[in-house]
């Protein structure tokens, strides 16, 4: 059982009798520290809300996107095809308009691009890879079989930057008519959770490859801001997947507008 699967079941045993109660769970050090984490911060929330089911139904997201930080995983033998985003990048060397000249990739996704190598000498499989990370593949290890997602331009000539949706939905359009199979995803070390999120999200079945350890020194020269520092990113990150869940919230329950 997982983290976020004990988590949910540690919520129901602890919420009863309004949800219901939950299954046995295996006694272990790690289940009862997650345990008592999620005791205390649904006690928490009932004293600041004064309002036990609507902690009950809060905690789980506020535990999930503040505290779990792993993605789910799959062994590398596993993988059909591989999806690497990107993080970061670093101003343009010759200077430039930024919105019409191509950041440079930077050295964080030089360390993407050398995890993706990593994982391809197990598992010979397609790469996709945002096009900061595939201009190292092809420079640095002349690798093939390497789809290059780039940014959009404007009919006016400007840049588009891909999010990691839009690499998302680059890859799964790229991939129409092609079996499913299922994605291992390379990202960097506080994104990959969101990457894997995001890949399901776009409807890919998807995870992080088992024992393949991602990049995670940020970059303080980076040309993204939240991405200078773990402090302002873990924000940033939290701001991106708390947006999502309130998309999906609220079409989940008023599917109709």
């Amino acid at each position: 059982m997982d983290r976020r699967t004990f988590a949910s079941a540690a919520l129901l045993t602890a919420a009863a009798p309004l949800i219901s109660a939950a299954p046995a769970l295996a006694d272990s050090s790690e289940q009862e520290k997650d345990a008592k984490l999620t005791r205390t911060m649904l006690a928490a929330l009932e004293r600041e809300l004064d309002d036990r089911a609507t902690a009950a139904i809060m905690e789980p997201h506020i535990e999930d996107i503040g505290f779990n930080w792993h993605p789910p995983t799959k062994p590398v033998d596993g993988i059909d095809f591989i999806i690497a985003y990107g993080f970061g990048n670093r101003r343009p060397a010759g200077g430039g308009d930024p919105s019409r000249v191509l950041y440079e990739p930077g050295p964080v996704n030089e360390a993407l691009a050398d995890t993706v190598a990593k994982l391809r000498a197990q598992r010979n499989v397609p790469v996709y890879a945002q096009w900061e990370i595939a201009r190292f593949l092809d420079s640095k290890y002349h690798m093939s079989d390497v789809t290059s997602i780039e940014p959009v331009i404007s009919a006016d000539g400007t840049i588009v930057y891909l999010s990691t949706d839009g690499v998302a939905a680059q890859v799964k359009s790229r991939r129409a008519g092609l079996p499913a199979g299922i994605a291992g995803v390379v990202g960097f070390r506080d994104h990959i959770k969101r990457c894997v999120q995001t890949t399901r999200d776009r409807g890919m079945d998807a995870f992080a490859p088992e024992d393949i350890d991602m990049p995670g020194t940020y970059d303080p020269e980076s040309g993204q801001s939240w991405t200078r520092r773990r402090d302002l990113y873990l924000v940033h990150d939290m701001y991106a997947q708390m947006a999502v869940l309130r998309g999906k919230l609220i079409a989940q329950a008023y599917p109709n507008g």
